[in-house]
């Protein structure tokens, strides 16, 4: 790996889960001060700034075209479309959620289900139209995001309802094709296998099902056999308002709205306690010098 591969991996990694749990939890993470020293961003004035200013400034170099990796197409739709178009309180986001056989990069619910597969600078299209296929059957419209040079591959390889969006700036999502909304192709099976249990009782419920009183071992295929002769359009509308619900961002609002802008992002998709919020707001204002200090 050349030394400039390694810089960037370093700086992709400071925005995984890993190390802002670490930061949370514990105040403290050698994994955050260990990539920083890996990253080649540390110059004199980062080292005299503190944890906060260093994502930003990580954040501000991964950003660059021709580098950009997923994180960087995350947040730009986070800040464009989830607090850009809608906000927490009334969109719920979702990431990594199962969709058939694959997991979903990023899916946002308002009025309807929208599932957005990115496809950076870093990434190929082999798998793509399988993706597709799998998403098709939990979320009514499908948008792939492509970095500029994929373009004109990703409108040939995808049919006429599924939407294509470029990032055409680091902070800006431009919209080449629009999507169609599908809610009447969605697959109630599928859909079943991606929810909790608890989930799919309140979708059963609303439809005026009995949940049978059967043991764990035995309720999940009960209810799926139910489940799989609901209206897919039913279905698809009871999974928009039960997640909104089930997976509401909305008391993350107040937190999300004091981190750096580089972070808000990896908030929303890693589940911190709410007793750990205001120890990662504070381990961010910590001297740089110090927090390298972590890594003995």
């Amino acid at each position: 790996m050349t030394t400039a591969a390694k810089n960037l991996s370093a700086i992709s990694r400071l925005f995984s889960s890993t190390v802002l749990r670490e930061l949370a939890e514990k105040g403290r993470s050698p994994l955050f001060a260990r990539l920083l020293a890996d990253s080649g961003l540390m110059d004199t004035q980062l080292a005299a700034g503190t944890v906060g200013a260093c994502f930003e400034s990580a954040f501000a170099a991964l950003r660059k075209a021709g580098g950009r990796d997923e994180y960087v197409y995350k947040s730009a739709l986070t800040h464009n479309i989830l607090l850009g178009r809608h906000s927490l309180g009334t969109a719920s986001l979702l990431t990594e959620f199962r969709a058939g056989l694959c997991k979903a990069d990023v899916a946002i619910l308002n009025g309807t289900s929208t599932v957005y597969e990115i496809k950076s600078e870093r990434d190929t299209l082999s798998r793509l139209e399988n993706q597709v296929q799998n998403y098709r059957k939990v979320f009514a419209k499908v948008y792939v995001v492509v970095a500029e040079p994929f373009i004109d591959q990703v409108l040939e390889l995808t049919d006429v309802d599924v939407g294509v969006m470029c990032l055409a700036r680091w902070n800006r999502v431009n919209t080449v094709r629009e999507a169609v909304d599908r809610a009447d192709a969605v697959c109630p099976t599928t859909i079943f296998d991606s929810l909790r249990l608890t989930e799919a009782m309140m979708i059963l419920e609303s439809w005026g099902a009995t949940i049978p009183d059967l043991p764990n071992t035995k309720i999940r295929e009960a209810l799926k056999q139910q489940f799989v002769l609901l209206p897919p359009q039913f279905v698809h509308a009871e999974m928009v308002r039960v997640l909104k619900d089930t997976r509401s961002l909305a008391s993350l609002s107040d937190f999300v709205d004091q981190l750096p802008h580089s972070l808000k992002t990896a908030a929303l998709s890693t589940r911190l306690r709410l007793k750990d919020h205001q120890r990662l707001l504070t381990t961010l204002s910590t001297p740089t010098h110090q927090a390298m200090e972590w890594a003995f």
